[in-house]
């Protein structure tokens, strides 16, 4: 795992290697950022790095045997801490078992590096599972960072989540975060720092990775073949900074998203009862996430057209394609009342979508509800 393999945030790269270089880095790091950063990746780029035998300017080799073995996450220096259902035992059975989710969260963190603990939890068949990082858990790092070094370098210890410590695996670290064993180095990663204990928090020095800029996951996209540049231009104002939400959008023909949406709001104006319900069918047989993202197009057509009615421009996301529905939209159709409402019924949705809100039911309030906002004023007031 590389600095390079992270596009952009040549900020905070550059804050992290200078800190290597000038001795300054703390011996308990908080990788922190919303969901859908490079915190875990940047995190891991920085274990590569202090392992690298022969480390440039602004990144690890990648071609040593360290970098080889940190490609894979099979250095016997990198060690994981993560959440797991109940609490750890220390029967030989369970440990085989336990060896098995280190690979599995190995794999995850090489082929999911942006993923969240869904994904984690949906990888495993956790869904069904509390999980944490238990006492047992806890006292395993300890034990696992009381041996020396197997390579005679740096001692590295990854905890994925840490908000997932509970009062008693938290307090049973805090003395080794505080004062760890010579050359060994806590990363932290999680997007939910304010979740954390008070003890833990203050025992680390704070990295903040920030959300990927629209630029920067247009481009990343492009020149991984992940998708065409017209569609990047669709998915990277979606995407919102969140590199897992971008992977997501790829999956789904986004270029439709404006399409749909036009010709569902156009059903809506002209309260054409049997489009409407085509489209209530349509939406319906999406699956949950496909479903979600269309809510988004739908929200991030009202921002393009309160730009285009405050002639900004040049802060407009939308496809040149697309200007031309958004301009008439605003012009014919609605105004800043109108669109803020529609806004705020589209957010409602998203919120019950996410809990699991009858799809059928949902979306059809919706569009009737969407309808009754743009209803014009003259019809309204008979």
């Amino acid at each position: 795992m590389l600095f390079s393999s992270i596009p952009g945030l040549s900020d905070v790269k550059n804050k992290i290697v200078q800190a290597v270089k000038n001795n300054h880095l703390a011996h308990a790091l908080l990788f922190h950022g919303p969901e859908g950063s490079a915190n875990l990746k940047m995190a891991l780029s920085l274990a590569t790095y202090l392992h690298c035998h022969n480390p440039g300017e602004e990144d690890a080799c990648g071609e040593c045997a360290s970098c080889q073995k940190m490609a894979k996450l099979v250095h016997p220096d990198m060690n994981f801490a993560f959440p797991m259902p109940g609490e750890v035992k220390e029967d030989e059975e369970e440990k085989k078992k336990k060896v098995d989710v280190v690979g599995s969260f190995r794999n995850f963190a090489i082929q999911n590096g942006y993923g969240n603990i869904s994904d984690w939890i949906y990888q495993n068949d956790f869904e069904k599972k509390q999980l944490n990082i238990s006492k047992g858990a806890a006292r395993q790092v300890i034990r696992t960072l009381s041996l020396k070094s197997f390579e005679g370098g740096y001692k590295i210890m990854m905890i994925w989540c840490p908000e997932f410590l509970n009062t008693a695996s938290a307090n049973s670290l805090l003395k080794i975060l505080e004062e760890p064993p010579e050359k060994t180095v806590f990363l932290l990663v999680t997007s939910q720092p304010e979740q954390l204990l008070t003890t833990i928090l203050s025992r680390t020095q704070k990295i903040m990775v920030r959300a990927f800029s629209d630029e920067e996951i247009m481009d990343h996209l492009v020149s991984e073949d992940l998708c065409s540049r017209e569609a990047a231009v669709q998915i990277a104002p979606l995407a919102d900074g969140n590199m897992r939400e971008a992977y997501r959008l790829i999956d789904q023909v986004q270029d439709e998203n404006t399409a749909l949406i036009r010709d569902w709001f156009r059903a809506c104006y002209t309260v054409d009862i049997n489009q409407i319900f085509d489209f209530v069918d349509k939406f319906s047989t999406r699956d949950k996430e496909a479903q979600k993202s269309l809510l988004l197009s739908g929200a991030n057509v009202l921002r393009e057209v309160m730009l285009d009615k405050a002639q900004i421009p040049n802060l407009m996301r939308s496809a040149d394609t697309d200007r031309q529905f958004i301009h008439n939209l605003g012009v014919h159709v609605l105004d800043g009342e109108k669109i803020s409402r529609i806004y705020e019924l589209i957010n409602q949705a998203y919120y019950h979508l996410e809990r699991n809100a009858n799809m059928k039911v949902l979306f059809g309030d919706l569009s009737f509800q969407i309808a009754r906002v743009m209803k014009p004023k003259q019809t309204a007031s008979r």
